[in-house]
């Protein structure tokens, strides 16, 4: 029997990453969290995380400092952090069938009415996301887990 799961939506690996750096950023406002400890703290690639935190620092969400005691900031508040912004600025392809896709080899491409359908559903999850900040997924939670009080070396 077909069991019923809750629809998903996917982001690349990649975006969930920019998305938890952020939220660890925004956790440990007072100090400059580095690359290293964020990769140790998620047990993911340093090499990886690097490329998504020069592409956060690119996008303006985040601000590198360099130096002894240097490491990583937000570029805004919280507040001003829009998840959608985030994942369209991270997200390298949002097209969710191939008919989106420039040469599109579909029979259907240029009459098919499922393309519609799939531009509303992505233009309705944008919406929904662009209606959240940073700082209402920042709970205790989080905070409590991810907050550090000096830096970990």
């Amino acid at each position: 029997m077909f069991q019923s799961r809750s629809p998903a939506m996917h982001i690349t690996q990649h975006t969930d990453y920019a998305l938890r750096v952020l939220i660890f950023l925004a956790s440990n406002e007072h100090r400059l969290p580095t690359i290293q400890e964020i990769s140790e703290r998620f047990e993911i690639s340093r090499s990886h995380l690097m490329k998504v935190v020069n592409q956060l620092i690119r996008n303006g969400f985040v601000e590198g400092i360099r130096g002894k005691g240097g490491g990583l900031r937000l570029a805004r508040p919280p507040a001003e952090i829009w998840i959608g912004e985030v994942v369209r600025k991270m997200e390298v392809d949002l097209a969710l069938v191939e008919c989106f896709t420039e040469g599109s080899r579909c029979l259907l491409t240029s009459r098919c009415r499922l393309k519609g359908v799939f531009d509303v559903a992505l233009e309705a999850f944008f919406k929904s996301l662009d209606t959240v900040s940073l700082a209402e997924v920042l709970g205790p939670t989080q905070r409590e887990i991810l907050h550090v009080l000096t830096r970990v070396e």
